[in-house]
Order: C-alpha cells, then structure tokens, then sequence
C-alpha cells in the first residue's frame, strides 16, 4: 500500500507549535535541517498518519496537521502497523523506521498543553534518513521491502 504526504511541518525552537511548509529538504544522517529536531539520532524525523488524528478529532480534539509535532503527516498510509526497520520512500527521500511510540513528558508536554491531549507516545513513528532528497504535500509514501 502506498500513501501520500498531507503535510510537511517544521518548528525552528523545541517547545514551538510546529507549521506547514511547501517543501522539505530531508538531509541523511540529519533529518530536516531546520527543524528543532534535526540531529545525528534515531528520531530525526517524527511522522503520524491522517488515521491518528481522525482517532483524536473522534475525542473532540480537533488539531491541525502538525499539531501533534509530527514532520510529515501522511495519508491512505497506516504507519503504526509496519515494524521498525521498515524503509520508506519519501519523495526523493528514503527513511528507515527506528522507533514506534515514545515516552510522554506527562505536565511538561508541550502538544498535551496545546491540545489537550497527545497522541505521539502510542502511534507517533520516528525514523531516521538514510538517504538525502527533497519531500513535498502530495509526494507518494511507499514502504519497501
């Protein structure tokens, strides 16, 4: 099955709401390199799909697409079934799942206190880049085997 990126959103400062840009240059080892959370680890780049958000829009929390700090919002696509390891074609990017979830900072959440509730410790999905290229709305989302 193949998605399609919804959004690409960046925030220049941790703690800052993240928003929607037009493209994203994706740089390996690096993630995008004027997101906050760009670095040499294994969550360079935070990813959520639409099915996340229609679960929280289902609560009565109606977020917009990179409101829950998510990089790329992605379409058509359910991530939190494909393991770690998974590699996704990303635009001319590739990226590799390297982790589903992660741990909430609980009172000091930042997306908890701005929308009232946080999805990302349950179906956030982080990866990493292995391979540099440019993503933008609409680009395909492709897992390969």
């Amino acid at each position: 099955m193949v998605g399609k990126v919804l959004a690409v959103n960046i925030a220049e400062k941790r703690g800052q709401k993240k928003h929607n840009i037009d493209e994203a240059y994706l740089k390996a080892d690096l993630g995008i390199g004027i997101d906050a959370h760009q670095g040499d680890w294994h969550r360079q780049i935070s990813l959520l799909s639409l099915s996340s958000f229609e679960k929280m829009r289902a609560q009565g929390i109606n977020v917009e697409y990179g409101g829950f700090a998510e990089n790329i919002t992605v379409g058509e696509l359910d991530l939190i079934k494909l393991p770690p390891g998974t590699r996704l074609k990303v635009g001319d990017s590739l990226l590799e799942i390297t982790q589903i979830g992660k741990e909430c900072h609980n009172q000091s959440c930042t997306i908890k206190k701005q929308a009232g509730s946080c999805i990302m410790p349950v179906e956030g999905v982080f990866a990493r880049v292995l391979e540099s290229g440019w993503i933008k709305r609409g680009d395909s989302v492709e897992p390969i085997q």
